[in-house]
Formats: structure tokens, sequence, C-alpha cells
């Protein structure tokens, strides 16, 4: 199991702490030290099954600074996923890579019904 965060991310302290409380072992990245790749990310939303737009920080700085509520809907897949891979600030967190699914953000009620089955 993967979990991808940003440390001073209060979410992924979080969410880090509902996986530590529960035993839940995993492999910690940081997400701006180590950006997910294209190959990545395009792999984890085909599997993720949810639409690309949720990868997306869309309340960060940098996604706001870069307008791309406006430019997103113009922009293909492709270009999107490359752009998510340039900057892990851009990618929204914390993300949960599983064998069983893969998680965007922390809900905790998509967090327990994924993990604890």
């Amino acid at each position: 199991m993967l979990f991808i965060e940003y440390p001073k991310c209060t979410t992924c302290q979080k969410a880090k702490n509902w996986l530590d409380d529960r035993s839940i072992s995993y492999e910690d990245r940081h997400i701006k030290e180590d950006n997910s790749t294209y190959e990545e990310l395009l792999q984890w939303y085909r599997e993720s099954g949810l639409l690309l737009k949720r990868f997306f920080n869309t309340s960060g700085l940098l996604y706001k600074s870069l307008q791309l509520k406006d430019k997103l809907p113009t922009m293909s897949e492709e270009e999107q996923l490359r752009l998510l891979a340039t900057d892990g600030m851009l990618v929204k967190r914390p993300l949960l890579i599983t064998d069983r699914g893969i998680l965007v953000g922390f809900r905790e009620a998509e967090w327990a019904a994924l993990l604890q089955k």
C-alpha cells in the first residue's frame, strides 16, 4: 500500500493518523519530493474509475495561480495527466494506492469501506 502525502497538509496528517491508529502498514511518499510520474498517474486514474478532475488539488495555490478551473475543460486527458506529473502540489492528497482500489483525498467512510473489508 502506497500513501502519498504532503506532510504539512492537515488532511494528510489526519489520514496518516487514521491508518496508524488501525495498525495499517503502508509505504510513505512525500509528493513534493517524489512526485508521481505520468505513467503512475495514468494507471491510478484508470484503476480508480474517478473523474480526472478529482486528482487535482483544486484548493491549492498553484491550481489557482495557473487558472486551471478555466483551462482544464479544454485540455485533453493526456495534457492534464502530464500537467499533474510536473508538480506534486497540483495533485489532490492524500492518495492511497492499494490492490483493492485507489483513494483520492481523505474521506474516513470511504477509507474504512475499502480497507476494512
